[in-house]
């Protein structure tokens, strides 16, 4: 038995005539045109499937399963992968030199489109959670605003999960550790959740906390346990917590705290401000309350194929402006 495989497609009981046709048929179909040898330039230059996936807009199975076709196109494997990065095969190393040349010609290319048409136009759908939005995206969208006054902005503030094909959404701003396999998430800022307050002393451990008037999100009036973890080294502690007050808006319980009622647990990025004017302190900063979701916002986009300009030029400026790798300590492995 003979068979000829193209793709996900297998044809059964074949010739070696017909193989050889319907090969060279899929071959002339699927050449290495200019597209796939920049996909394969930027892999190799990224050194990883992810790094390329956010550099270019993509999802990683998808440059997975396109240089998966390039290897089977040329009959020989192009990259040696390792759980850690990729490597170049000797055909691999031969076809990079081509394909660099053709990234280099297909970004001047861009430059000079860029330069006759640099203005953004349109409108752009963002989602984003209440406290993120307020505290930190408001400002950026302001100076995204001045930059590119001809995209009209409309923002949707909710704690919900979104779907951004059926809500017609173009950027999430969301704390997940696991994004929708179909959207393409780009870190933005990491945080810790800490307890501020309006003055000190500093607490020497979460259990302190206890003896304390606390200002929680949607607590009502149960005691929660809630695990601390140090920020550097394996220690952990549970402490048992009642809120003094609860609200479902962490900007009230925040101004509250300003205002002397009680200590605040709130994630860093809502009151920076404060501690660096001195309206609030932090009282345990070797400390913070980790969360299931994370303890970083992703950008979420569709695709590139898919997603604007509006969106990517967006996100890019986000995280430009808070450099994901600045914003806390690094834990050490627990």
């Amino acid at each position: 038995m003979i068979y000829f495989q193209t793709g996900n497609k297998r044809l059964t009981n074949v010739s070696p005539e017909l193989a050889a046709t319907r090969l060279r048929q899929y071959r002339e179909a699927h050449a290495l045109d200019a597209n796939a040898l920049e996909l394969f330039a930027r892999v190799v230059e990224a050194g990883s499937f992810s790094r390329a996936a956010r550099q270019l807009g993509l999802t990683r199975a998808a440059i997975s399963r396109r240089v998966a076709a390039m290897e089977q196109l040329v009959g020989q494997p192009l990259l040696a992968r390792t759980t850690r990065s990729l490597g170049l095969t000797e055909s691999g190393r031969a076809l990079a030199a081509r394909a660099r040349a053709v990234r280099e010609a297909a970004d001047a290319a861009r430059l000079v489109l860029r330069k006759e048409s640099d203005t953004l136009q349109g409108r752009l759908r963002i989602t984003t959670m209440r406290a993120f939005g307020h505290s930190v995206l408001a400002p950026l969208l302001a100076d995204f605003g001045r930059d590119h006054p001809g995209v009209a902005m409309e923002l949707m503030f909710t704690e919900r999960r979104v779907d951004l094909v059926r809500e017609g959404v173009d950027v999430a701003f969301r704390v997940t550790r696991k994004p929708p396999e179909d959207c393409v998430a780009q870190p933005v800022l990491r945080f810790r959740i800490g307890a501020f307050a309006a003055s000190g002393p500093l607490l020497s451990s979460p259990q302190d906390l206890q003896a304390l008037r606390l200002l929680m999100l949607e607590g009502g009036a149960q005691t929660w346990p809630l695990q601390w973890r140090r920020l550097y080294g394996d220690v952990r502690s549970t402490v048992e917590l009642q809120p003094h007050i609860s609200a479902d808006n962490l900007e009230v319980l925040i101004d509250l705290a300003r205002r002397g009622q009680g200590v605040v647990l709130a994630p860093d990025f809502c009151v920076a401000g404060d501690v660096a004017a001195g309206r609030l302190v932090d009282l345990l900063p070797e400390w913070d309350l980790p969360i299931a979701e994370g303890d970083c916002v992703q950008a979420m986009t569709l695709p590139a194929h898919t997603a604007g300009v509006n969106a990517r030029a967006l996100v890019r400026m986000v995280a430009r402006s808070l450099d994901v790798r600045s914003a806390v300590p690094t834990r050490s492995p627990t």
